[in-house]
């Protein structure tokens, strides 16, 4: 059954159950996802895609949906109560599952930050949510068990990102194929792997994490670049409240650094530099580039920084702080 929001409510009514309102809601490029609406609650539907919705080919196993009904309900032990949607129900032949909604109010956090309203308490939130994730899962060996299978991370992040940048930068390929085995190698906690603000709903000032389909136990080094990247993209942006980005991303990674184990303070913050110069570069040259950095000067000035980042690895963050802030001021 291919779920749409035409023939949802068929589906349903096999379940037993009536929808008043079936919407579709933005599922990224590899899921479909509606909000239905019955006379007693709100719940969202999620199935996986096998081929993404993407200009290149890019194709993914469409069981990563068991394992993400599964991360969220163990995330749910360890971060505060309400962070992650509740599991409903699952249909194992069909590729989904049911979660609670967000509150109709909710708003999403990449919007919120593009419309320009930036919030460091948003920021601090990311950043707790992510050290107790990684935190209560370090060096646990029934976490590894359970999310040890790394396929859908290298589907959907490895491939299309790492692999491709290298194929179409062979300046760099050396140094992103270093960074491929170096990360692998490393399997110490629980990483979401889209640990991104379209993926954090905000409530009243509280902050919501959805999308667990790449979590996987690995390298959550990748966790922090990821989310670091966002708030420097939309530095090219928006040039002008560059220094606002720039501060959620200084508040995001202190209080992420104050949970991290004491094992990892001696490498997280080096990997996660590695990670951010590739990972800025695949939003420009990648298989899923960034949406709202089309225009080739901008695309240019991401490259230029990116590369940079690759190269000359930074000794510390705040030296890629001072890079992007210098770069942005002359768009």
């Amino acid at each position: 059954m291919e779920l749409t929001a035409e023939g949802c409510a068929d589906y349903l009514a096999r379940r037993g159950e009536r929808a008043i309102s079936i919407r579709e809601l933005g599922g990224g490029v590899s899921n479909r996802v509606l909000l239905v609406e019955t006379s007693s609650e709100r719940y969202v539907l999620k199935q996986s895609l096998d081929r993404l919705r993407v200009a290149d080919e890019w194709l993914a196993d469409r069981s990563r949906i068991f394992r993400e009904c599964q991360g969220l309900c163990d995330a749910a032990r360890f971060l505060p109560a309400g962070s992650v949607p509740r599991v409903l129900w699952s249909d194992e032949a069909n590729f989904l599952f049911a979660t609670s909604a967000a509150p109709p109010d909710a708003a999403n956090w990449k919007s919120q930050l593009l419309a320009g309203c930036v919030n460091p308490a948003i920021a601090a939130q990311a950043g707790v949510l992510l050290g107790l994730l990684i935190r209560h899962t370090w060096g646990d060996p029934e976490m590894e068990k359970r999310y040890g299978d790394q396929t859908a991370f290298d589907q959907l992040r490895i491939d299309p990102y790492y692999r491709t940048i290298a194929r179409r930068r062979p300046e760099v390929a050396a140094q992103v194929h270093e960074l491929i085995a170096q990360s692998a190698a490393r399997r110490v906690s629980l990483v979401h792997g889209d640990w991104s603000p379209k993926n954090f709903l905000i409530d009243n000032g509280r902050v919501i994490v959805i999308d667990f389909e790449v979590i996987h136990y690995g390298d959550p080094s990748f966790d922090a670049a990821f989310c670091l990247n966002h708030f420097l993209l939309k530095c090219f942006r928006r040039p002008r409240d560059a220094p606002r980005y720039l501060e959620l991303a200084l508040v995001f990674y202190a209080w992420l650094e104050g949970l991290l184990p004491r094992d990892a303070l001696t490498w997280f913050e080096s990997a996660t530099i590695h990670h951010l110069g590739c990972l800025m570069l695949a939003r420009v040259d990648g298989k899923s580039p960034v949406e709202y950095i089309t225009e080739e000067p901008l695309k240019q000035a991401v490259r230029e920084t990116a590369l940079r980042f690759i190269r000359e690895r930074p000794a510390a963050l705040d030296s890629c702080w001072d890079a992007v802030r210098e770069r942005a001021a002359r768009l």
